[in-house]
């Protein structure tokens, strides 16, 4: 399913609202938490925090940032998904990012990055934050490398999880991307783009080196994970902007051929991040698609 969306502004409010009739103004941000694992050899913190909590018996969203994302990036789209929604969320950043542990100094990521992410560290989060995935399955809502990483956890876990939805994931190495991920570095040494990303992550060249060098490296142009894909069973929706600079739309439309029950919306006037250039269209398209899967499940 093809759909084109109109341009909406991105919202500035940090007071989340709902896109439901007759909409209530909901709790400002959420009080941010840390949680240990243990992972890669060591003890790592994980900063998350917790959207409309109260609601216990409300199916949890959790949010997979992009690739130079965090908790504070996504500013207030989560709540006004959740509020959407009517479900809880889970946001969090991933090790190396955010006001989570950085990358150790002499770290470097292999190609296996992204799986690493969706096979060991979500489980072992959602485990420490006493989050049952196999009683109570959660949804996932993933953005660009967090969308990639929430369709391998989608294809390894398949028992685990109740849906997902995928804003511009990679599902393998296309030349634009390399070619927009070499001007970010660019960018990084030469305009004030570290000192904006220095306001989201403690160590801000562990973010963006740990994910600029291995997207840059050489092993990593063979990356692709289009057979893994072949075991999604969950309900799964993908979205792509049509004028993504990171991306083409086979990255979408392969997910489509290889997992046919997945529904496609390619987004007119859209970049690389849907939630931000089109924010209105896009919750209203999660809840559509959201609130179908609870009728079809539902007796």
């Amino acid at each position: 399913m093809n759909t084109t969306m109109a341009n909406t502004p991105v919202p500035k409010a940090a007071v989340a609202r709902s896109t439901h009739t007759g909409a209530t103004t909901l709790p400002q941000f959420a009080s941010t938490e840390w949680v240990e694992l243990d992972w890669a050899g060591r003890r790592v913190r994980v900063e998350h925090q917790w959207l409309r909590r109260e609601e216990e018996a409300a199916p949890l969203m959790v949010f997979l940032h992009e690739g130079l994302g965090s908790v504070s990036m996504w500013r207030d789209f989560p709540m006004q998904l959740c509020a959407a929604l009517g479900c809880r969320g889970l946001v969090y950043s991933r090790p190396g990012y955010g006001q989570s542990t950085p990358r150790a100094a002499d770290e470097h990521w292999a190609p296996d990055f992204m799986h690493r992410q969706a096979y060991e560290v979500l489980p072992a989060l959602l485990s420490a934050l006493g989050v049952d995935a196999s009683e109570n399955k959660p949804w996932l809502f993933g953005h660009s490398d967090g969308g990639s990483i929430a369709l391998l956890y989608a294809a390894q876990f398949p028992d685990r999880l109740a849906g997902a939805v995928v804003l511009a994931p990679h599902i393998l190495v296309e030349e634009v991307s390399v070619a927009s991920i070499a001007d970010a570095r660019t960018a990084y040494e030469q305009t004030d783009l570290r000192q904006r990303l220095a306001r989201h992550h403690t160590d801000v060249d562990s973010a963006f080196r740990g994910w600029n060098d291995i997207w840059l490296h050489p092993d990593f142009r063979s990356w692709n994970i289009i057979q893994e894909l072949r075991t999604i069973t969950c309900p799964l929706l993908a979205m792509q902007g049509i004028n993504d600079e990171y991306g083409t739309l086979e990255q979408v439309r392969g997910i489509a051929r290889t997992a046919p029950h997945c529904q496609l919306l390619e987004v007119a006037n859209c970049g690389h991040s849907p939630h931000k250039d089109q924010t209105d269209r896009v919750i209203a398209a999660v809840q559509t698609f959201f609130q179908r899967q609870h009728q079809e499940t539902t007796p």
